[in-house]
């Protein structure tokens, strides 16, 4: 039997944020202790913010549930690298505000770190080579907006945005959001544009004001099947007729 109730608390936690429904009688078998104990010890978990939901029954057990503020979390070693290097990329993405919330949150993962993670991380960083944004990649992204878009395409409801073409001037559309995707420092969006009756990609720096249009669709299937694919024939469609706009506008020489 475990006499460490703190050690004992912080196994029980690990075996929770497995999300998975554990009856009394497995945690206390796994722990080594009795089920009365299993119960104190969930107690104690609820007392330190995290919510751990009980259902009676011969299926009922424990479960760690979403809470209203974020309590301390435990990684294994894979994660916490994978936490690490996601921070990393998170701090030089094109998100407005979000690099610094990411070097924080970042400094205080790797100041937790045990000496063998921080040696992985380090061969991670030797090993792999970042890209700089360029100029004129494109602008930063607004994270309401992205957060909006995100929930939009969860719960299938259409939006209202305003967009700015690439020839600078704007315009007002209704879309069926589907898919939202990242490529390198840009992000986009696959809808279908209600208006126009036509699929379209949008880059998320150029959205302004989404809103909610308070109407849900039946999803549609993106053309090809794949948004990945579909995302890259847009780009490469769209760097085509710059190419041509260019070769038109270039006077011939006498």
């Amino acid at each position: 039997m475990s006499r460490d109730p703190t050690g004992r608390a912080l196994r029980l936690l690990s075996l929770l944020q497995t999300h998975r429904l554990w009856r009394a009688a497995e945690l206390a078998e796994r722990l080594g202790v009795t089920e009365r104990t299993v119960r104190r010890d969930v107690e104690r978990l609820r007392h330190l913010g995290y919510r751990v939901d009980a259902t009676t029954g011969t299926a009922g057990g424990y479960r760690l549930a979403a809470g209203t503020h974020l309590p301390p979390l435990l990684f294994d070693d894979e994660e916490a690298i994978a936490v690490v290097v996601g921070l990393r990329a998170a701090a030089g993405a094109a998100i407005t505000g979000i690099e610094d919330s990411s070097l924080s949150a970042l400094a205080k993962v790797e100041q937790a770190l045990p000496d063998r993670l921080r040696r992985r991380v380090s061969a991670l960083d030797d090993s792999v080579v970042s890209l700089q944004r360029t100029p004129g990649t494109g602008g930063s992204v607004d994270p309401e907006a992205l957060s909006s878009l995100a929930s939009a395409c969860c719960s299938r409801e259409e939006v209202r945005f305003d967009y700015r073409r690439r020839d600078e001037s704007d315009s007002r559309r209704l879309v069926e959001p589907h898919q939202l995707l990242s490529a390198g420092h840009l992000w986009y969006l696959i809808g279908w544009d209600v208006r126009r009756d036509a699929w379209r990609t949008f880059r998320l720096d150029r959205i302004r004001d989404v809103r909610f249009a308070g109407r849900h669709f039946t999803p549609r299937t993106i053309p090809g099947g794949d948004a990945a694919a579909y995302l890259t024939s847009s780009v490469a469609s769209i760097a085509e007729e710059r190419d041509e706009e260019v070769q038109t506008t270039i006077s011939p020489r006498r």
